[in-house]
């Protein structure tokens, strides 16, 4: 396509085609970019609005405290600058941001959906619910127990709203759950684009019509999607920040609809959707795993005195005895560093990953690999990985930090395979909680429930 003597470059459509992104950041060369803001084809709008209100035209974020002025040396005036999406790049007053108004990418119509599983008759149920939503284009919530198969059951809708030319997105509030997620849809949609965005993400050439993000990324798209899926819609930091709510509803077209997938809704999630699947149990028809409780008074004195407690001791002992892969969760990077030296004296391979861990990735990997016995964690690893017979062990359940939800969600790492359906699951504690009370009896009741389903 000629525009005086311009052509425009098909990759600069594809990559910015809904897609809000700093000018000077564009990976395209600036007499392209120019070109195309002559053409009307990128249109321009400035950073951070100042009427009515003060707002960041990239976050949506309008929170006083998250604004700082600053001696600009591109403006050499004062500017300010939004401090909640600074690390996707500094959005300021003279900030230019560039939206794709020009024609559209071809979408194909053809995609190949190559999975040869069977879904169980609950499974089933949902997928042509929400596929029967998908196509009238309302409001969806699927709350499934961890392990039920929930990514499995969205193949079918996401296949439909391919083949309808319609662009996807499933994103989810964790950079693992992506992780986990991608490789799983390139494989049952071999011939499909897909990419993957989260933080440190790498170059990815064409025009996908599948993306598979992090909530953070939807900070960098307007209108572009025509199917959005919120995967563990309850997790932090999509559950704490209303920013990422805003940056869904930016990020769709005005006709795209929402379905959320959770295995811990919220009462205030449910009260919002009309429409409802539920699954109580796994898709292998095998109880969840109840987590015990085990006292560990005193654990964080024995640790900061370099001594580990004799039952968390025994416990990793008994696991490495056994050869099965752990996970052990912390509540504290503070406390986590600290525990590492020390379970690494009973196995040097033991490895520890928090949020801030460049490795995180390839560690994961390494486990689910079978190439180290186990991690320590912090709720980082809560959701969104799957490691066969992996056991699963929580040390200071009591915290605040360890909701209901998120006992839940870890308990929900193990038994996920049908080989290894049982599996321990202990929460030691330096005192009872409410949480801990109410994410035992949430998995007791969804069993109760799944098993009068299996004897109907």
């Amino acid at each position: 396509m000629k525009y005086k003597g311009w052509l425009l470059p098909p990759a600069l459509r594809d990559f910015h085609e809904g897609r809000i992104w700093l000018r000077e950041h564009s990976p395209f060369a600036k007499h392209d970019i120019q070109q195309a803001i002559n053409k009307k084809y990128l249109h321009i709008i400035e950073g951070i609005q100042t009427t009515p209100r003060m707002r960041c035209n990239r976050c949506y974020n309008d929170k006083p405290q998250f604004f700082t002025m600053f001696n600009c040396s591109k403006c050499q005036q004062q500017c300010v600058y939004c401090r909640h999406c600074l690390s996707m790049g500094r959005v300021s007053s003279c900030t230019q941001l560039i939206i794709w108004r020009g024609p559209k990418a071809y979408r194909k119509r053809q995609h190949t959906l190559q999975w040869t599983g069977q879904l169980t008759e609950l499974q089933q149920q949902a997928a042509d619910e929400m596929l029967e939503s998908v196509k009238v284009g309302r409001c969806h919530l699927i709350s499934a127990v961890c392990g039920a198969g929930k990514t499995e059951l969205l193949f079918q809708s996401v296949h439909y709203a391919l083949e309808k030319g319609l662009r996807v997105c499933i994103a989810a509030p964790r950079t693992d759950v992506v992780l986990e997620l991608f490789p799983r849809f390139q494989r049952v949609f071999p011939q499909t684009v897909i990419h993957a965005y989260f933080g440190g993400a790498p170059k990815q050439d064409g025009y996908a019509q599948l993306i598979l993000a992090t909530t953070h990324q939807l900070y960098r798209f307007e209108q572009a999607f025509d199917v959005m899926i919120i995967d563990e819609a309850d997790a932090f930091p999509y559950s704490f920040d209303e920013t990422l709510a805003r940056a869904v509803k930016k990020a769709k077209t005005a006709k795209a609809s929402t379905y959320f997938i959770t295995a811990t809704p919220s009462r205030s999630l449910i009260k919002e959707f009309d429409h409802c699947s539920i699954i109580p149990k796994r898709y292998h028809n095998k109880p969840l795993p109840v987590p015990r409780f085990s006292s560990l008074w005193g654990y964080e004195k024995s640790l900061k005195r370099g001594r580990l407690p004799r039952k968390l001791k025994v416990w990793t002992e008994e696991r490495l005895t056994k050869k099965e892969p752990f996970l052990i969760f912390f509540s504290k990077v503070e406390l986590l560093k600290i525990a590492t030296p020390l379970f690494q004296r009973l196995h040097a391979n033991i490895l520890a990953v928090h949020a801030e861990d460049p490795e995180r990735k390839q560690k994961v990997l390494q486990l689910r690999n079978e190439e180290i016995p186990g991690l320590l964690t912090t709720t980082i690893l809560e959701r969104g990985i799957t490691i066969k017979n992996v056991q699963v062990a929580v040390v200071g359940a009591e915290s605040d930090i360890f909701t209901a939800s998120a006992l839940i969600q870890i308990a929900g790492r193990v038994g996920r395979h049908e080989n290894y359906a049982e599996g321990d699951v202990v929460f030691f504690h330096h005192g009872i909680t409410i949480a801990m009370d109410e994410a035992r009896e949430k998995i007791e009741y969804n069993n109760k429930i799944g098993f009068s389903q299996c004897i109907k």
